[in-house]
């Protein structure tokens, strides 16, 4: 019924976050305070791939959430707010279907970082090595 809302709020949230971690990633760059060290991906960056993940699938839910007749053009927009018993109910689906798929996408985003960070700190191949097949 609403377990959109759950996705728009951690996406708003990670977008304040990625906003001031690329704010302060780039007065360092600025100031020449960060150490020369080896390519690695900034977090912000990391912060923009959540972004995406939790905007899209919010966008996807809000779609089949109005598909099916669940929220409506006109006050109060959700049609579960219309009967308490209805809210109750939708706050119950909000706080266990909502809050267990944000948990997944975060933890796809972690395993994601995970491995990106593998790769990047992968030595890298020597161009004029072939490999055996």
């Amino acid at each position: 019924m609403a377990c959109f809302l759950v996705s728009i709020a951690e996406a708003v949230v990670v977008t304040a976050v990625e906003k001031a971690e690329e704010k302060k990633e780039r007065k360092s760059v600025e100031t020449k305070t960060e150490k020369a060290e080896e390519y690695r991906i900034p977090l912000s960056r990391k912060l923009k791939w959540l972004t995406y993940m939790l905007w899209g699938g919010a966008v996807l839910l809000a779609f089949e959430h109005i598909w099916h007749g669940e929220v409506m053009p006109w006050f109060p927009f959700l049609t579960a707010m219309s009967d308490p018993s209805d809210s109750a109910e939708m706050f119950q689906e909000m706080a266990t279907v909502g809050v267990l798929m944000d948990v997944l996408i975060t933890a796809v985003w972690i395993g994601m970082c995970v491995v990106a960070n593998s790769i990047v700190k992968r030595p890298a191949k020597i161009s004029g090595q072939k490999t055996a097949m």
